[in-house]
C-alpha cells in the first residue's frame, strides 16, 4: 500500500466516521474533523511529546462537560468550533503498509478523539474499550 493522497485519506476518514456508533456521531456539534500530514512542532511541544513518540490524532476544544452555554443574563456565548485532527503519516507508518490495519487505526483514533470531545480522559477511554471490545461496532 502506498501513502494515500489527501483525497483518499479524507475518504477513509469519512468511511470511519460512518462506521462509528450513530448515538455518538449524532451528538457532535460544531466540530471540525480534519487532517494533516504530521503534527506541528508546536503541537509536539504543547503535548510534551518526546521525539520518538507518535501522535495519531488530536482533539482541540472544550469538552462538552466543561462548557457553559449561557452567562448569568442568559446570553449564549459563541465559541470557535472544536477541532479533531488526524495525522496521516504517523497513522500510515504505524500500519506498516497494511491497509486493513491503517483503516482500523484511523477508526480507532477518530473514536478516541471524539471521546475526548465528550469529556472522557485516556483512563476512561481505555476502561470502556476493555469493557466492550466491540465499542467501535
Amino acid at each position: 500500500m502506498n501513502i494515500p493522497t489527501d483525497q483518499e485519506f479524507s475518504k477513509l476518514i469519512g468511511q470511519a466516521l460512518d462506521e462509528l456508533p450513530e448515538k455518538y456521531i449524532s451528538r457532535l456539534s460544531n466540530v471540525l474533523i480534519t487532517y494533516e500530514d504530521e503534527p506541528t512542532p508546536e503541537q509536539h511541544t504543547k503535548l510534551g511529546l518526546r521525539c520518538n513518540q507518535s501522535l495519531f490524532g488530536l482533539y482541540e476544544g472544550i469538552p462538552l462537560p466543561a462548557r457553559i452555554g449561557r452567562n448569568a443574563s442568559g446570553v449564549v456565548h459563541l465559541q470557535l468550533p472544536d477541532k479533531i485532527t488526524l495525522f496521516k503519516l504517523p497513522l500510515f507508518h504505524y500500519a506498516n503498509g497494511n491497509e486493513e490495519k491503517f483503516k482500523a487505526q484511523i477508526k480507532h483514533t477518530l473514536w478516541h478523539e471524539i471521546a475526548h470531545y465528550f469529556g472522557l480522559d485516556h483512563d476512561r477511554i481505555h476502561q470502556l474499550e476493555q469493557l466492550n471490545t466491540n465499542a467501535l461496532q
